[in-house]
């Protein structure tokens, strides 16, 4: 099934719209203990950064969530936190995308496959985390970790493919998956999770609804339930008091709700979680493009009969709630903004390459050293191309350049990097060195390139250090601008370019990027340091 034929079918469904939409009742009723004291109040989104198709679960007092990458690498980032509103990212469970050449620009590129919605599961019993996923349609991997941070390593592969896979650790300590689009089937997993044992469709979704998908498995108050999201404009769930296996009834949580970000779609596709106190909380995310899609939280409360309820704020998804009810957390965590200098012997959890890098070509500890890895004039072609996310609603980033070492027709600098792309940075040829505004990087639907760029500004370059600057606006709701600027000194910075245009369609699935580059067009050899890196936000 072909994701996008998907989405564009659901996405003219109107017949849903005659199901009532789940608002508080005064019968609602809560499965949790005392609340507690209120609060101090949190504002949606609780992440402004493209986290999307997220699952999250509870482990003792820390959360964690996991979230789609696609061709980026390494994959499934894993977020932790301590209470729900303040997040940070502990580590990836999919160190490196080995699902064929194509992850790796070998040949073929992986754009807008890779890491789709996955499962993240702790189990209890042997104190292991989990995460599953189908790669390509083909096949189902699960890796496992002592910790969240790592190290992660491969369990298995089965041969069915979960489409967008939902975990189950039972209380029996077994292991089910629900998974599906339209047709929901649930699968068990051997004792050691790493076979199929069983696998039965147990739900088709009525044609009223269009098409269900996103599966969460829950085991709550001894019934089974399977939250499925419609996209990308509602959230339904299933009740099972027979087992795993069904039966199921349907009900609906969410229908074209308004979300909490000007702009932005309806809160959809993600997962329920439970605090220490016994409240429950929906973290879902809103389709927000340029920048992508982000999480929104709201709390959740339960029918007398089991059904959960989204509390909503004058009919809509709250731009603000009371925060939730936890202890003290035991540090803060750390930020997703900031410097980093490329210190210590591993790049920071917060970055990711597009697609996999060739490890002999990079470096930190005195800066990040990119060698050039890949000799082309297309940027969509180039290995070692290290992505950062977008900070919303508007963010800068700025890096300083040391291009010394660069070689004749060797490019590097920073890009606002998705299917339509610009950079900043150093053309390098002749034996001289400019500083450049070039767009009209540009993709087709099915993500062969259409074109590689046109420089639109230049300036003379003098010495071997240059600082480059952009600046990103990723509100939603309408294509937004991006802006570049060069500094000599790392103080005075000097617009280049025209602001370039960073679009608003969802069909490449990840928002836009800060990137940092570095490739050949004539030879390998060269090399460039990034001594510093800072995003910072008005």
């Amino acid at each position: 099934m072909d994701r996008r034929r998907a989405l564009t079918a659901a996405g003219g469904l109107v017949t849903g719209a005659c199901l009532s939409l789940a608002s508080p009742s005064p019968t609602a009723a809560s499965p949790r203990g005392p609340s507690g004291a209120a609060a101090a109040p949190y504002t949606n989104p609780v992440i402004w950064q493209d986290f999307a198709d997220i699952d999250v679960i509870r482990v003792g007092g820390t959360y964690y969530a996991s979230a789609s990458t696609m061709h980026y690498s390494p994959g499934a980032p894993v977020l932790r936190s301590y209470d729900l509103v303040n997040w940070e990212i502990a580590g990836h469970s999919v160190p490196v995308l080995d699902f064929g050449a194509k992850y790796d620009l070998n040949g073929a590129r992986g754009y807008v496959r890779g890491i789709w919605a996955s499962s993240l599961a702790y189990r209890p019993s042997n104190r292991t985390f989990y995460w599953l996923g189908q790669i390509d349609f083909a096949r189902t991997y699960v890796y496992t970790a002592p910790a969240a941070e790592g190290p992660w390593n491969r369990l298995t592969t089965i041969n069915t493919p979960y489409y967008d896979a939902g975990l189950l650790v039972d209380t029996d300590d077994t292991l089910y998956v629900a998974y599906g689009n339209t047709t929901i089937s649930v699968a068990q997993l051997s004792p050691d999770g790493r076979t199929q044992v069983r696998a039965q469709q147990v739900f088709t979704t009525p044609s009223s609804v269009g098409t269900l998908e996103g599966s969460r498995f829950y085991r709550i108050n001894g019934q089974y339930y399977i939250f499925l999201t419609r996209p990308a404009n509602g959230q339904y769930v299933l009740k099972s008091s027979g087992g795993p296996f069904g039966p199921y009834t349907m009900r609906q949580v969410l229908l074209d709700l308004r979300g909490p970000i000007p702009g932005g779609g309806v809160p959809h596709q993600g997962g329920l979680v439970q605090t220490q106190g016994g409240a429950w909380y929906y973290m879902a995310f809103v389709d927000a493009y340029p920048g992508g899609r982000v999480p929104v939280l709201a709390p959740v409360t339960w029918t007398s009969d089991g059904w959960p309820v989204v509390q909503l704020v004058n009919g809509a998804w709250g731009t603000s709630y009371p925060g939730p009810v936890v202890p003290t957390p035991p540090r803060q965590v750390t930020p997703m903004t900031g410097v980093d200098t490329f210190d210590g012997t591993a790049l920071k959890p917060r970055w990711e390459w597009n697609h996999n890098p060739d490890n002999t070509k990079w470096s930190v500890g005195d800066g990040l050293t990119l060698r050039t890895a890949t000799v082309t004039n297309d940027l969509y072609w180039a290995r070692n191309t290290l992505t950062h996310r977008i900070q919303g609603p508007t963010s800068t980033a700025t890096v300083q350049l040391d291009h010394a070492s660069m070689r004749d027709g060797d490019r590097a600098g920073l890009a606002l990097l998705r299917d339509s792309s610009a950079w900043i940075g150093v053309k390098r040829d002749r034996g001289t060195a400019r500083v450049v505004m070039v767009n009209g990087l540009t993709m087709d639907g099915s993500w062969n390139t259409t074109g590689t760029g046109v420089e639109a500004a230049s300036a003379a370059l003098s010495g071997s250090r240059v600082w480059l600057r952009a600046s990103a606006d990723i509100r939603p709701g309408a294509a937004r601008p991006g802006t570049f600027s060069y500094s000599t000194d790392g103080i005075n910075f000097t617009r280049l370019g025209p602001a370039f245009s960073m679009g608003n369609d969802w069909r490449f699935f990840m928002g836009y990027r800060f990137a940092l580059f570095n490739h050949a067009t004539q030879a390998l050899g060269g090399a460039v340091r990034v001594p510093r890196f800072e995003l910072s936000t008005p």
